[in-house]
């Protein structure tokens, strides 16, 4: 099962982008307070659509509660301060944890100094700041699916009235 955790994420259209992505790919999200923004924010709400009822999401009150319901699975961080690319990581594990920081920030640095070594990036421009959180959680669950050759999910598609050979 793949676990997406939000840490103290800021900017609610990107956390009803990550429903979304987390609803169609079966993923759990989990978000950790304090939370930028109310659970009733109209943004939020219009970019998870309909996808709230078909998600799994859990909100917590700390990190350290985050550590304690996963100790012994798998837990990476995404971070531009990573030496390991997302993609070289096996993610193969019946359950895998990848942690995202906030908007602003991302992931504060002592917890990253805690996990160093499972810490992992996108690689992108050395003179940039970072990839849109939504965008970030999306490449990375990706990748993860396509490690487990996207067990549980809808790989060909259909046309409609396409006239069979």
């Amino acid at each position: 099962m793949i676990n997406i955790v939000l840490i103290e994420p800021e900017i609610p259209q990107n956390a009803g982008n990550i429903i979304r992505t987390c609803a169609i790919t079966g993923a759990r999200l989990f978000m950790v307070r304090p939370l930028g923004f109310s659970l009733d924010d109209k943004h939020y709400k219009r970019a998870g659509l309909d996808y709230f009822d078909k998600s799994n999401i859990t909100i917590v009150d700390s990190f350290r509660d985050i550590e304690k319901m996963f100790q012994g699975v798998p837990m990476y961080f995404a971070t531009t301060k990573g030496k390991k690319i997302y993609s070289d990581v096996d993610y193969t594990a019946k359950d895998v944890v990848i942690c995202f920081g906030k908007e602003s920030y991302g992931i504060r640095e002592d917890i990253l100094a805690a996990h160093y070594d499972n810490c992992i990036r996108i690689p992108m421009k050395k003179d940039l700041r970072s990839l849109n959180l939504s965008n970030s959680v999306a490449i990375v669950v990706y990748e993860i699916l396509r490690q487990n050759n996207f067990e549980g999910l809808e790989t060909e598609g259909n046309l409609t009235g396409r006239k069979e050979d």
